[in-house]
């Protein structure tokens, strides 16, 4: 497997991971958990996400990257007061079954199939773009840190285009290490335990936890997820992945696995060019990933402290390097035809702009406008 498949697999997961766990340790304490119980959270959410994208991505030969719920762990830590942890895993295990009775009727995949080619790749856009602008944002904090990577990304494009990402990688660990910001040091390793939780079910976690949860994992975080798919050229049918991730959430409910899904920011790190030149080989890409997530679970004690290792400026100026290509990708095609280019750019737009609605995401409404955009102004 070459060197830079690896690389975006490690990142794929180094960024997921840190960019969000914080709030998944937010959500357990909010909901009253042990820490032992947090251990458990991710060995549950480590092993389902682990498992699922290996096997998916041998079965398909696509890049099926999974992450678990940002949105639907914020949804936690912001609602979850006064829940019982027995009461939250009926959330989950609900939750878990809706989405598998999506992803068996085909509801979801019949509906994601009728957006056009160039508002999906508008969505993509939207949705990336604020890693882009936080690449260049985070110089007013790390410039020297921030402009070294982005200076040796470039050059290595220009030479070893393969590697430019790892090259960024590299400066980015280097140069936090000789400003004493990294803290290797101090990463603890201990083995994850699993707590079992037996469910049970009240009108609060139903009305005010599992129906949101399963909703915005929907609009989040599929339907980004699908959209990046088909960005990329990949025509994986999506209620076989639907299916599977809301079994797989059902099973690991009792252990903490709130929610899986499709990954939607970082699954395009798996998918350009910097994975692999072949898009028939970019699935090595989501093993990488998907084995770095099994690894994440055996010693999920230790992410806490693996993740305050790493400074919050390289984390972004990595994923806005990596998202570079993919999001000059995306504004191409959905700005390619003149005919759908207000439509897609009003898409890109509305998703950008980070707005919310009725606690739903901006790329839901960045859709709906895209495509009433699309339907007035076609010929």
């Amino acid at each position: 497997m070459p060197a830079s498949t690896l690389v975006s697999g490690f990142i794929t997961t180094l960024v997921g991971v840190v960019s969000s766990a914080a709030i998944v340790f937010e959500a357990a304490r909010t909901l009253g958990a042990s820490p032992a119980e947090i251990s458990s959270w991710i060995f549950a959410l480590g092993i389902g996400i682990g498992v699922v994208s290996i096997a998916l991505s041998l079965r398909t030969r696509a890049p099926i990257v999974l992450a678990w719920s940002t949105p639907g762990a914020a949804l936690l830590a912001a609602s979850g007061h006064g829940l019982s942890m027995p009461e939250a895993v009926g959330a989950f295990l609900l939750a878990a079954v809706l989405a598998l009775l999506v992803g068996a009727t085909g509801l979801f995949e019949r509906a994601v199939n009728l957006i056009p080619p160039a508002i999906a790749a508008a969505l993509l856009g939207g949705v990336l773009l604020r890693f882009g602008l936080d690449l260049f944002t985070t110089m007013r904090e790390q410039f020297a840190l921030v402009a070294a990577m982005l200076a040796g990304y470039l050059l290595a494009k220009r030479f070893v285009p393969r590697y430019a990402v790892l090259v960024a990688l590299v400066l980015g660990v280097a140069g936090t290490a000789l400003a004493g910001t990294l803290r290797a040091g101090d990463v603890d390793l201990a083995l994850a335990t699993p707590v079992w939780t037996w469910p049970e079910f009240s009108v609060h976690s139903v009305v005010g936890i599992a129906i949101p949860l399963f909703v915005i994992t929907m609009t989040s975080q599929n339907l980004p997820g699908v959209v990046t798919l088909r960005a990329h050229g990949y025509t994986t049918p999506i209620s076989p992945v639907l299916s599977w991730t809301g079994l797989a959430n059902a099973l690991l409910a009792p252990l903490g696995c709130f929610g899986i899904n499709l990954a939607a920011i970082t699954a395009a790190l798996a998918m350009g060019e910097e994975a692999h030149e072949d898009p028939a080989q970019r699935y090595k890409a989501a093993i990488t990933s998907g084995a770095l997530y099994l690894l994440i679970a055996v010693f999920g004690a230790t992410l806490a402290s693996l993740i305050a290792a790493f400074p919050a400026a390289l984390i972004a100026a990595l994923a806005g390097i990596g998202l570079l290509d993919t999001i000059g990708g995306s504004l191409a095609k959905a700005t390619s035809e003149a005919e759908g280019r207000t439509a897609a750019l009003i898409a890109f737009l509305v998703t950008a702009s980070g707005i919310t609605a009725f606690g739903i995401a901006s790329v839901f409404w960045g859709l709906v406008a895209g495509v009433v955009a699309h339907l007035i102004t076609r010929r």
